[in-house]
């Protein structure tokens, strides 16, 4: 069963690379690219066409993973409203002062230019040692503050509350029993808590 944030997931990722000529990925969290990045995630090979059409390129602050741009994100080289779109995934909780960096983000890019982000709200420590920190969590008040400059922001929950809460447990590993907390939100309408493992978000400039 597909859930809904996957759902949303794909649907954002085919408009931004067939709407958009140019595509920052900070951190390479796409880890379609072999080779590029600190992982791989060949589930993610669907996404290779589109991105072959594109001007995609990676960002990182470090060069160690070669990225196409080493960069801070919280003070990016771009002049004002140059950039079509950007992929955020899984990066605002390891910056220092997220809010600078959206604000980045939100500076560079054109107007009607694209932004996909994920953040992390319910989740587990998860720092990488000499690579980055984990400093932050979400939740929906914060994405409603740091995103109110763009004029459009959609937010999809990912996984409700009592898949999060398995997802968190030692049961989290095993996918049957995350299957099963989805079954449970669905029945329980539990889908959209505010107690939720993270936000996909979707916002336009």
């Amino acid at each position: 069963m597909v859930s809904k944030w996957e759902k949303f997931f794909r649907e954002k990722m085919i408009k931004i690379f067939t709407e958009k000529d140019q595509v920052i990925d900070i951190g390479g969290s796409l880890r379609v690219l072999e080779g590029r990045g600190n992982r791989y995630d060949k589930s993610r090979q669907w996404l290779k066409p589109y991105i072959d059409r594109v001007d995609y390129k990676i960002l990182d602050p470090v060069p160690d993973y070669n990225p196409d741009l080493v960069e801070d994100i919280h003070n990016l080289s771009f002049k004002d409203n140059t950039i079509d779109a950007y992929i955020c995934i899984a990066v605002l909780e390891h910056v220092e002062n997220p809010i600078k960096a959206v604000q980045e983000m939100y500076r560079t890019l054109k107007k009607g230019g694209y932004c996909f982000v994920y953040v992390p709200f319910l989740y587990y420590y998860h720092a990488e040692v000499g690579y980055y920190k984990d400093y932050w969590r979400f939740t929906r008040d914060t994405i409603d503050n740091i995103f109110k400059d763009f004029s459009q922001v959609e937010v999809c929950n990912v996984r409700g509350a009592v898949e999060t809460w398995f997802k968190l447990s030692p049961l989290g590993k095993y996918n049957f029993v995350s299957h099963i907390g989805r079954f449970l939100d669905k029945v329980l309408r539990k889908e959209s808590s505010r107690q939720t493992s993270g936000y996909h978000i979707f916002a336009i400039k």
